[in-house]
């Protein structure tokens, strides 16, 4: 990929992450995380492992809502996930333009700025929840 592409793509993540949390001059509405999980067990789940809902799930090299969760840059990670790789391949928000006229690989699903937020505050629920993996012998 060329490096105007890239610049570009995060030029792009960072003035929808900004606009989306602060609209009006006030900070953006915490989301509310009950929501978030239904959101994320419902579609984030056909790739990645969602706490309790699919402890055996998700896709190998994907990593965890719990995994991203313990990384220090997961706020931005959960806020922004929508303009991340491979996302926009199948991710539909209205308001933000797609990349390509490609049809997606997956089946595409539409999500809000709000249902964002949602899903951004349930991660923050699983900050602390321990990673579990299978001792080796």
């Amino acid at each position: 990929m060329n490096t105007i592409f890239h610049a570009r793509r995060w030029a792009a993540i960072a003035l929808i992450a900004s606009a989306s949390l602060l609209l009006d001059g006030t900070p953006a509405k915490a989301g509310n995380p009950e929501k978030g999980r239904a959101i994320a067990e419902q579609h984030c789940s056909r790739c990645h492992v969602i706490a309790k809902h699919n402890p055996f799930g998700g896709i190998g090299s994907t990593a965890s809502f719990q995994m991203i969760a313990k990384m220090p840059d997961y706020r931005e990670r959960f806020e922004t996930f929508y303009a991340r790789r491979p996302h926009p391949a199948f991710l539909r928000i209205p308001g933000i333009p797609r990349w390509s006229k490609q049809p997606g690989y997956a089946v595409e699903f539409k999500l809000t700025l709000e249902q964002v937020k949602d899903i951004a505050a349930f991660a923050e629920t699983l900050v602390t929840m321990p990673i579990k993996r299978k001792r080796k012998k």
